[in-house]
Parts: structure tokens; sequence; C-alpha cells
């Protein structure tokens, strides 16, 4: 299995490429894809880097596992493609955007529009089989994709992160707060939201007044 990933991604990771564990995690990957129904589709695995190019980059928001139904992920995460229901975390999503930016929610649910503007919409794991979440976690997605986070801490300066929930703020460790900024707050799942822990959060007004503060183009959430 060969990796597809933009030129500007390419250079950063190509030592992670040649590692050991990645080329067992590809062998794994390729025979999952071989024998079972997995997503996202083979050409969009690596989706969330291919429309935000490292150079580009501005804003990180971390999530989990791909979607597991059909024909819903495409490499982003919490995004699904264009006449898809929307997912109850990315309804959640939506209503604090409607709340904190007083915009109407949107009717597709696909955030490529974010990550066209530099928002690295990164899954901890890049896979999953249909129907069984978490079935490609530790097999070393994890450790690719704490590598990703670890290069953007160290490789540039004034990214906002975005950490919903307890996995990515453990995701998130090895992020350096004195050259980022990083905002957390509870996951907008219906279990974490309907507790309290994420409506309210502003989190898209807050990182387009960082933005603008350090003279960044803000998002068109």
């Amino acid at each position: 299995m060969n990796v597809i990933i933009t030129e500007s991604w390419k250079r950063i990771l190509k030592d992670e490429f040649s590692k050991p564990y990645f080329l067992e995690l590809l062998n794994f990957v390729e025979k999952e894809y071989e024998e079972n129904s997995c997503y996202p589709p083979v050409n969009q695995i690596f989706s969330a880097f291919d429309h935000c190019s490292f150079e580009d980059l501005k804003v990180v928001i971390i999530g989990q596992d791909p979607y597991h139904g059909k024909g819903q992920a495409n490499g982003l995460c919490f995004s699904v493609n264009d006449g898809i229901a929307h997912p109850p975390s990315l309804v959640n999503i939506f209503k604090e955007l409607e709340s904190d930016l007083v915009k109407p929610i949107p009717k597709s649910g696909n955030l490529e529009r974010w990550a066209d503007q530099g928002v690295l919409l990164l899954n901890a794991t890049l896979t999953v089989r249909e129907s069984s979440p978490g079935s490609h976690q530790k097999r070393g997605w994890e450790e690719f994709t704490d590598k990703v986070i670890k290069l953007i801490s160290d490789k540039k300066e004034n990214v906002v992160f975005l950490l919903w929930g307890g996995y990515a703020k453990k995701k998130g460790r090895n992020i350096d707060k004195l050259k980022h900024f990083v905002l957390e707050s509870g996951h907008p799942s219906p279990l974490s939201a309907n507790r309290g822990y994420w409506f309210g959060n502003k989190h898209f007004s807050k990182t387009n007044e960082i933005l603008s503060k350090i003279n960044i183009g803000i998002i068109e959430w």
C-alpha cells in the first residue's frame, strides 16, 4: 500500500514513513481493506493533510476514529460527505457554531471548507472497519498522529489547537503551550454536551480572536 499524501506533508513526515511500525501499519490496513469494508475510501485516508498544507496550517482539531457507517467518513475528523445526515457530535458542533457566531447551521456536514482554510481535522486513527468502532486502534495510527502533532508543535508557531474531550486533551500532551494556543472543552458528543461540558465554549469566536490578534486571516466557519 502506497502513502498518497500532499507534497508539503510528505517532506515533513518522510522519516516516519520508513519506520518499521508504519510499514507494519500499512500492511495491516491494506489487508483490512482487501478483506473487509473499511472507511474512509483508500484515496481519502490522508485527506486531512491534502486539504490543509503544512505551510497554510492555522488550527488543529483532534478527533478519535473515523465514522464507521457506509458513506460517512471522508478523511476529516467530525466531517461527513455531502448529502449524509449529520451525526450527533457534528449536530452539536453546528449548534455551538450557530450560538457562538450567530450563523445558520450548515446544510452540509462536509468540513472540507474548514480544512481548505488551514484547519487540520486530524483523527487519531485514520481508518476503521465498517460497523466496528475502534477496530483499527492500537495498530500504529496513534503513534503516527502523535508524531504529526509533535512535528507541528516543534516546527510551527502560533497554531490554535482545539482539544475537545479527554481523549483529545491526552493526545495534545506534547504541544508546546509557550509557542501555541490551546483551547480545551468537553467533547461535542451528546453524553458530554448534555452535561454542560460542550455548549458555550465559544471556541470558534475565540479562535478567530486569536488569529486576528496575531495578524493571521480568520476562519470562515
